[in-house]
């Protein structure tokens, strides 16, 4: 057995064209981990009329081969090319070695763990989406997502504005899914030594908040057996917490994300938008409801300013336990190109900003230097 290992796990990853040039900035941390893991955001196919135009052909995701180790797979967007594009993506990560969670041509498959044996140690993975609509999730006969559904209420208060925004918004999970999750998590627990769940979860291109049914499924999951949880799906860094010793990452914001089909000027010159996908409308439409404009210097970065600021999270693990976790500091480039920065070089912005967002989200993580990673600490 090793004495000492490290599990890396990066955010939402969409490729696109020349794909291998968007590793050039972080390759070096991904080669160090013993274990490397990241959120496969959507579906790719070489026959799905709804890709047209977004480059996702299976070609471009010749770069995950040899740099991991794993791929999750639940989110809001496994379907957006129907059973087709579901299909294709796992047929070529299956053909190419590389296991993957969260997703699956039925809800069997999609919610079976992976365990992976590295050196003597078991890790044991688990994925579920909680956002997006129903369409996305798995069936008996249907391909899609593991999921845990999450139920929203509105409270319009006291404020004499109907139909305006509510003075409160509850969200907490659907009874039945919750529970599936907890039981699937306490089954893995006899099976590994390192359980990670990681989670499709949050409230998009908003700094700091979180919705309710995080912190509760996150900690949740944890009462059930996990060690660790992972979250992605905002586009933007969340804050981290600490809860019964363990560390939640609220939000890993996006490790490689090109996706110049958000931009509010993008037009489709071939293929169909469906029912269910519709990139052409999306882009227009998420400008007036998350109240941001692209920056247009980014152009296949088209997120949130914040959304520059991103991170690799890291588990140290010793005796089969993790024994401390970090994160690794990235910022994006112009270029759409993820950079892992030292304190000297752009560290202290990314540090100071998580500082910022946990802290104003009543989080109780706090952040040292060491060396040029951040170890993650309760306050």
């Amino acid at each position: 057995m090793k004495k000492r290992m490290t599990m890396l796990v990066g955010g939402d990853t969409i490729l696109g064209e020349n794909p291998e040039l968007y590793f050039t900035g972080i390759d070096s941390i991904l080669g160090s981990g013993d274990i490397v893991l990241a959120q496969l955001e959507v579906p790719y196919s070489d026959k799905a009329p709804e890709l047209d135009d977004l480059h996702r052909e299976l070609r471009n995701l010749e770069p995950l081969k040899g740099r991991f180790d794993l791929l999750t797979m639940a989110g809001n967007h496994i379907y957006d090319a129907g059973e087709t594009g579901v299909y294709d993506t796992l047929e070529w990560l299956d053909e190419n070695g590389i296991p993957h969670a969260g997703a699956g041509r039925n809800i069997d498959e999609a919610v079976k763990p992976v365990i992976i044996d590295k050196d003597g140690i078991r890790f044991g993975f688990l994925n579920y989406n909680c956002v997006g609509t129903r369409v996305m999730n798995a069936g008996p006969k249907k391909a899609g997502a593991a999921y845990v559904d999450v139920i929203t209420h509105y409270e319009p208060g006291d404020v004499a504005n109907p139909g305006g925004n509510p003075d409160r918004i509850y969200t907490f999970p659907e009874l039945a899914s919750y529970e599936r999750m907890v039981r699937d998590i306490a089954e893995l627990r006899k099976k590994c030594d390192v359980l990670s769940v990681y989670l499709h979860k949050g409230i998009v291109h908003k700094p700091v908040k979180l919705a309710d049914y995080e912190k509760f499924i996150s900690r949740g999951a944890i009462d059930a057996g996990a060690d660790i949880i992972f979250s992605s799906h905002s586009h933007i860094l969340h804050g981290i917490e600490i809860y019964k010793g363990k560390t939640i990452f609220h939000g890993l914001n996006n490790l490689i994300a090109w996706v110049p089909s958000l931009g509010p000027n993008w037009r489709r010159t071939k293929g169909k938008a469906s029912e269910v996908f519709d990139p052409e409308a999306w882009a227009r439409a998420r400008v007036e409801r998350f109240g941001f404009v692209p920056d247009p210097e980014y152009p296949t970065y088209p997120f949130h300013p914040d959304s520059i600021y991103s991170i690799i999270a890291k588990c140290i693990i010793e005796g089969g336990k993790i024994v401390e976790t970090r994160f690794i500091p990235l910022i994006v480039n112009k270029a759409g190109i993820p950079e892992a920065v030292s304190r000297s070089n752009g560290g202290d912005r990314v540090r100071g900003y998580m500082d910022r967002i946990t802290e104003l989200a009543g989080l109780n993580a706090t952040f040292d230097w060491v060396d040029d990673e951040i170890a993650i600490r309760e306050k």
